[in-house]
């Protein structure tokens, strides 16, 4: 597992409306529940109410079901989401929907928190530094990625019964392309002169980073 390997995943290239696509974004909600992704990602970005407080950012939003629970939290906070999808319905949300290639949008004008759960793995190398220089403006990043180590696959091969073939195929591309100690921070260029940096690591194979700058 030292190797860093970026593959294509299915899901990417799946129609939104795809009745596969969407048994496999019900089998990422499971295994983002298992994983407590979400709840530690409102956890956090809970610590920083004030910067939240100008503005939230989610890129990868995928269902959408992160960032709208972020503007439950915080109502009166400007959020926008990103994703390659069509934004989903969520009735009485303030959330900005933003559809398209990330690395053809303007980030936003304002500071404030930015998130990304399951979404950073999908690249490598320039494109892993034109992201970070996309997060620039931000003042506080929360990401949460796969480890990438063994015991992820194997836990991931026991609940294997339980997922269709995409989220079979996915679950174990998305650990292969993970990160190990240091690699997000370096990846994105978050420079230890700009920015603090706490990473920490699940046994359940998540890859935790949040930083703020000094």
């Amino acid at each position: 597992m030292i190797e860093r390997v970026v593959t294509p995943e299915l899901l990417d290239h799946l129609p939104a409306d795809d009745p596969e696509a969407l048994r496999s974004r019900r089998d990422l909600r499971r295994i983002n529940f298992f994983m407590g992704n979400e709840r530690w990602i409102c956890r956090e970005v809970r610590r920083f109410s004030e910067v939240a407080g100008r503005g939230i950012v989610e890129i990868g939003a995928g269902d959408g079901e992160l960032c709208h629970r972020l503007a439950r939290i915080f109502p009166n906070a400007p959020v926008s989401a990103y994703d390659l999808a069509p934004a989903p319905e969520f009735s009485g949300s303030h959330v900005i929907w933003h559809q398209g290639d990330l690395f053809e949008k303007p980030a936003p004008s304002y500071s404030g928190v930015l998130v990304a759960n399951l979404f950073v793995h999908h690249f490598e190398g320039e494109a892993l530094a034109v992201l970070g220089r996309w997060m620039r403006n931000f003042e506080v990043v929360v990401l949460n990625e796969p480890d990438r180590c063994r015991l992820p696959h194997g836990l991931g091969g026991i609940m294997h019964p339980f997922m269709n073939r995409v989220t079979r195929h996915d679950m174990h591309v998305s650990i292969t392309a993970g990160f190990r100690q240091g690699e997000l921070a370096g990846f994105l260029g978050l420079d230890s002169g700009v920015w603090q940096v706490r990473e920490t690591s699940t046994w359940r194979g998540a890859r935790r980073v949040v930083a703020w700058r000094s």
